[in-house]
């Protein structure tokens, strides 16, 4: 088990420590400057861009690319230390085409689609052409539980037929968003229906749809703040009403969106994690030079034992989160341990990565003072996307649901194994002779 990165992934990442040094940090002010404007996306961004494609910094993060495909198809172990550097700077996944959710979404696309799906949707997202939104959650229902799912889909002569309510879509805002992949419950499955919720069936009744993002009947309510934040990608609520749809764009195979929605929510956990824990070491970085810095009463804070140890604590959480989120793409990349393991080691990282940055960021915030409140920094937005984490993508519950599951499981089926261990006086009555 060797988590370290090969030369190649070192020589990437080196060249985009150097690109984001070079191009993306000098215009970090503007950045902001342009969205509090409603300029978005920033009239540079599309330059940069280009100049990051013109470079080969682009789709570094998926593995198996075909070679008429751009991008690097680097491994997740290699590209997981890229994720980490793109992290810093929230807005920069977008400049190398490695954002959420479009990402998840090649990945998806990459690897059911079909022929002419690929064409009209694949395509034009690796180049960068446009961007997308996966439609899963729901306000009415607690989604954590995607068998909850009310968005129905139907059959209706020669297309499908979609009804239902999504929020919190990430990136639907965009105004370069053209896709909607929707989560729906099949109309043949009824949630009045004792039966649904029961039996191997319950994860075969929900489809994936292609969904064009201009397409009659589907209306995009708001933009929901997160905490206060309002992402100007969108974090959006849409309507959809008797919104009707080719039969071809449906995704993979009736009945199997369950099982493709959690295929692609391995791979992004991973770069939601490494982008997190370069959030935590930009914010350690920042709360050490600070508390050098600061004075109160008398010394400087970096002399003060409980700044001491919110640093050393920060230093721990940090590098103990990394190894475990190297240790999930490790076995992502080497594809050889059972799909329960690998779910239970992406649940474990999507609850240490979330509580990880709420905590690093909160400590730093504290050393900083009221600065740590403020715009001035990027550690309130850190913080608010922190706490957004330990619901997303499933809250922290249900994930430590599945782990302990996961360990009453392995331990039904080494059942007894552990009785050696005891020392009850029965056993102490009755020691085992020594044979010659």
């Amino acid at each position: 088990m060797d988590f370290s990165p090969s030369l190649r992934a070192r020589q990437w990442h080196e060249r985009l420590q150097a690109f984001m040094q070079r191009y993306l940090l000098p215009y970090n002010a503007a950045w902001h400057q342009a969205v509090k404007t409603g300029d978005y996306p920033p009239p540079f961004m599309q330059d940069l861009k280009s100049l990051a494609q013109e470079e080969g910094l682009w789709n570094l993060f998926l593995p198996d690319l075909r070679p008429d495909e751009p991008g690097t198809a680097l491994s997740h172990l290699d590209y997981a230390p890229l994720a980490e550097t793109m992290g810093r700077l929230p807005w920069a996944a977008e400049v190398f085409n490695c954002n959420a959710p479009d990402s998840g979404n090649m990945e998806l696309l990459h690897r059911f689609a079909n022929a002419a799906q690929r064409a009209q949707w694949l395509t034009p997202l690796l180049r960068g052409e446009i961007r997308s939104a996966f439609a899963m959650s729901e306000p009415d229902v607690a989604s954590s539980d995607p068998t909850n799912l009310q968005t129905t889909l139907r059959a209706e002569g020669d297309a499908w037929v979609l009804n239902g309510r999504k929020w919190f879509i990430t990136g639907a805002a965009h105004p370069q968003c053209k896709l909607l992949i929707v989560m729906c419950r099949n109309a043949s499955v009824s949630l009045m229906d004792d039966t649904a919720s029961q039996g191997p069936a319950v994860h075969q009744q929900h489809s994936l749809v292609l969904l064009p993002l201009d397409t009659p009947g589907v209306e995009v309510v708001r933009n929901i703040s997160v905490v206060h934040h309002l992402a100007p990608e969108g974090h959006c609520e849409i309507l959809f009403r008797q919104v009707r749809i080719p039969k071809d764009h449906l995704l993979g195979t009736w009945g199997q969106g369950f099982a493709m929605a959690q295929a692609r929510l391995g791979p992004g956990r991973v770069h939601h994690c490494m982008r997190t824990i370069g959030q935590c070491e930009l914010a350690l970085e920042m709360a050490t030079e600070r508390a050098l810095e600061r004075t109160a009463f008398g010394k400087h804070l970096s002399d003060q034992s409980n700044v001491q140890d919110w640093l050393a604590e920060s230093r721990l959480e940090i590098d103990q989160a990394r190894l475990l989120v190297l240790k999930t793409a490790w076995m992502l990349d080497v594809g050889e341990a059972p799909t329960a393991e690998i779910r239970a080691q992406v649940s474990a990282i999507k609850v240490v990565a979330a509580r990880l940055q709420t905590r690093v960021v909160e400590r730093a915030m504290q050393v900083f003072g009221a600065m740590g409140l403020s715009p001035d920094t990027p550690l309130a937005y850190f913080w608010t996307w922190g706490r957004a984490m330990h619901l997303m993508d499933g809250p922290d519950e249900v994930h430590l649901r599945i782990l302990a599951r996961h360990e009453l499981h392995k331990a039904q089926a080494r059942m007894g194994e552990t009785a050696a261990y005891f020392t009850t006086p029965e056993q102490m009555r009755a020691p085992p002779h020594l044979s010659a």
